[in-house]
């Protein structure tokens, strides 16, 4: 009699069960198998707070998902191999299943687990699905990475598989007996004193895959038309699609969120120009992924080496840079965009894509600071965290990265403000002390009058701080900062 074929799904980056190739391998060849998530910080970078709250609260639906199926979720902490190997031993298990990461250390950890499985006579099966194409597969002529986002954009899309998604299984084989006793509530995941911060959080974004699909389709049906023009707009809430924190996690594989869209614009064809601009953001996705997996190095070391020596101010030993840099945080920079999107992130979680540009260049240019250290805030407080993206764009923004902006572009927060909050609602919804200010004043709060201040309850310097810094001269100072580096 053959033996019964026991796997393990291995869930990573993947929380979801549609347009999910592993899974549905894996129930269509096991007669049991154990769905396992391992928080293994030993194998890639810890998570910030932000999203080890999102990841707590999407296992917790993934897992009601997976027993409605007639499985359950496994749960166990560090050295993944270590239990891998337990559970080959204590539940028979012959096969492994999962979603391939190119994710530098992800990487790193399925070498380790292919090469433990061989020594132990058990099958590695890894299956497509963290990004639309593998970054092994996309090279320029000369077979190296592509740094420019265009040329790599333009090579992507010709390469895009038209297949059809993956369906959710509407039941999976059963769970072994024998399984481990960790739960989900083990899992340091949860930050201490949790109250009034997730909860913010939680108001923000509803967790699980049927969440990220109903959000998917309303942006579809309701705010793809017009995403071009609106995108830019922090002021509009339904300007932009909001996906980013389950591709994050994935809760959604961006294979549906492609594939969907593109079934829109050819039933619709009007909606082709607003679905190209989004599709290319997917594609802003793809290319950070594949700038991560061909310069693994980027979170600690700039892509343009000559960047190696700029002259940042340090944080440790600068105690003016870092009372910058906590202002910076706060969002008490004394200029309102900027505020906005720094307490923006606070509260909920996430910030607007233009905001995030704005921020970032305030504090790379403006104040001159490490750009690692903007991208460790983020990483602490989005719950979109995306090791890819992340550092990507702060690299983007800081002018050393693949396809930069120049270094000598620095965004003007007040032009910035006055060209994308035009009325000032995104200022007034984050920045309440502000809200009795006049349009006018709303971005320049330091140059309303007197009058104009004592009307709408403001005293600077008490209620609101007056600007950080003299634009002029912050300006003049990264600029001679980047000819001190071209000179040397």
């Amino acid at each position: 009699m053959t033996p019964p074929i026991v796997g393990v799904l291995l869930f990573r980056r993947d929380l979801r069960l549609g347009d999910h190739a592993a899974l549905t391998a894996a129930s269509q060849e096991c007669d049991k198998l154990i769905p396992l998530y391992v928080l293994d910080e030993t194998a890639a970078r810890p998570a910030g707070a932000a999203t080890k709250w999102w990841l707590h609260e999407n296992l917790r639906q993934l897992e009601t998902a997976l027993r409605q199926r007639g499985s359950g979720l496994a749960y166990a902490e560090n050295d993944t191999c270590g239990m891998l190997s337990h559970l080959a031993q204590s539940a028979d298990v012959t096969r492994i299943y999962l979603q391939h990461d190119a994710e530098p250390q992800a990487l790193a950890l399925e070498t380790r687990i292919h090469d433990w499985a061989m020594s132990a006579g058990i099958d590695v099966r890894r299956f497509a699905g963290q990004t639309l194409l593998s970054p092994t597969n996309i090279a320029t002529q000369q077979g190296k990475p592509y740094q420019v986002f265009t040329p790599f954009w333009r090579t992507a899309q010709s390469q895009i598989s038209a297949e059809r998604l993956l369906s959710i299984p509407s039941t999976l084989p059963p769970l072994p007996d024998l399984l481990p006793t960790t739960t989900l509530v083990d899992l340091p995941l949860l930050p201490y004193g949790e109250g009034q911060w997730t909860n913010g959080l939680a108001r923000s974004f509803i967790p699980g895959e049927a969440a990220a699909l109903k959000v998917l389709d309303r942006f579809i049906h309701e705010d793809l038309r017009g995403y071009a023009a609106h995108r830019d707009r922090p002021d509009m809430p339904r300007g932009t699609s909001r996906l980013s924190p389950y591709l994050a996690i994935g809760c959604i594989s961006p294979r549906t969120v492609w594939r969907r869209v593109s079934d829109a614009i050819d039933h619709d064809p009007s909606l082709s120009p607003d679905g190209a601009v989004f599709l290319k953001e997917i594609g802003w996705r793809e290319f950070s992924h594949h700038l991560l997996h061909h310069f693994p190095f980027l979170p600690t070391t700039p892509l343009r080496q000559n960047f190696s020596s700029f002259p940042w101010r340090s944080t440790a030993r600068m105690p003016d840079a870092a009372r910058d840099l906590r202002a910076w945080q706060q969002g008490l920079t004394g200029f309102p965009i900027v505020d906005a999107g720094m307490r923006e992130l606070w509260k909920t979680g996430w910030m607007h894509n233009r905001v995030r540009m704005i921020v970032a260049s305030f504090l790379v240019k403006e104040l001159l600071i490490h750009w690692q250290e903007g991208e460790a805030w983020f990483w602490d407080t989005l719950v979109d965290a995306d090791p890819a993206s992340n550092v990507a764009n702060w690299q983007w923004v800081a002018g050393c990265g693949a396809d930069a902006a120049p270094y000598f572009r620095i965004f003007n927060p007040v032009l910035q403000g006055r060209k994308f909050d035009p009325e000032g609602d995104y200022v007034r919804a984050f920045v309440p002390e502000l809200r009795q200010l006049p349009a006018k004043y709303i971005h320049t709060p330091h140059e309303a009058p007197p009058h104009i201040l004592q009307e709408a309850g403001i005293k600077l310097g008490t209620d609101y701080p007056p600007p950080l810094v003299d634009r002029t001269r912050a300006r003049a100072r990264a600029l001679n900062a980047f000819k001190s580096l071209n000179d040397g």
